[in-house]
């Protein structure tokens, strides 16, 4: 059974490749006529969707959308552009956090291994503290990630950078806990910064840009309010850390990412008439 749904998409003219063409193929089926109000005839069978991205992910999508399920594809499908936004942006500070870490503390590490090796180093060296009543090496999971990273490329003796290239965002947002203050941040790591730099403000962006960066890698929904204010948050410490750490980054950031122009263009609908 077919219901014909009389309605408006209020959107940012200028769309991005992936929306013109997605746009085009809703356009021949919806009889769009000069962008304004046009006539959409909506097939009652979605269930194809909630195969393809599950029932409570397509549900979000369409509650957002007022259950109008060609507007929720068109959701999701900016969703998706916003992920991919956030990804390269938060490419450049990871590889620039990854590579400034290691520089600082292979000039000012003294043992005589690098220090991802030397099991004198403060990144793998036991570090015991209490927590619940229990005591634990804070180190280990380093040591995991590390051994992780020595799996995945699968050779006999991989080099410093082949197994830097293959540690995960949080391994560097852990150096920068409170836990390693005074192992790494204050002999090490506060050297990559400027004089009386914050380590908690450096922990604490680091610690949400992982998490946006986790969201925006498993698809996640980013369009709620709630979401979008962490989106934007995260973006603006990517800047911030740029700043801090390679100035020219920043600006290099600022001239290439696309966030701004993907949050003007989110879909907004507006039910105009329903006739049945």
């Amino acid at each position: 059974m077919l219901e014909t749904v009389l309605l408006q998409l209020i959107v940012e003219p200028r769309w991005s490749a992936i929306y013109q063409k997605l746009l085009g193929i809703l356009a021949g089926v919806l009889n769009l006529r000069d962008g304004g109000a046009r006539i959409v005839s909506v097939p009652d069978d979605y269930n194809w969707v909630s195969v393809w991205l599950s029932p409570p992910r397509w549900e979000h999508y369409l509650d957002y959308c007022g259950r109008e399920h060609d507007l929720a594809l068109v959701l999701y499908e900016w969703n998706l552009e916003l992920s991919y936004s956030m990804m390269h942006d938060i490419a450049h500070i990871e590889v620039a956090i990854r590579n400034i870490y290691d520089q600082t503390l292979s000039e000012h590490w003294q043992g005589e291994k690098h220090w991802l090796f030397d099991p004198k180093s403060p990144v793998v060296s036991e570090l015991w503290r209490t927590r619940d009543k229990r005591s634990l090496n804070l180190n280990e999971r380093n040591l995991i990630s590390i051994n992780e990273a020595r799996k995945r490329i699968n050779k006999r003796s991989p080099s410093p950078g082949q197994i830097i290239a293959e540690l995960p965002f949080g391994f560097w947002r852990h150096l920068t806990d409170a836990a390693h203050e005074k192992t790494l941040w204050i002999p090490y790591l506060s050297r990559a910064f400027p004089k009386r730099t914050s380590r908690k403000k450096v922990e604490s962006s680091l610690k949400l840009i992982n998490m946006v960066r986790n969201r925006a890698s498993h698809h996640e929904p980013l369009f709620t309010s709630y979401r979008q204010d962490e989106v934007i948050q995260a973006h603006k410490n990517i800047l911030q850390l740029a700043r801090l750490l390679l100035p020219p980054l920043e600006n290099y950031i600022r001239q290439k990412t696309t966030i701004r122009q993907v949050l003007e263009r989110k879909p907004k609908p507006r039910p105009l008439i329903v006739q049945r």
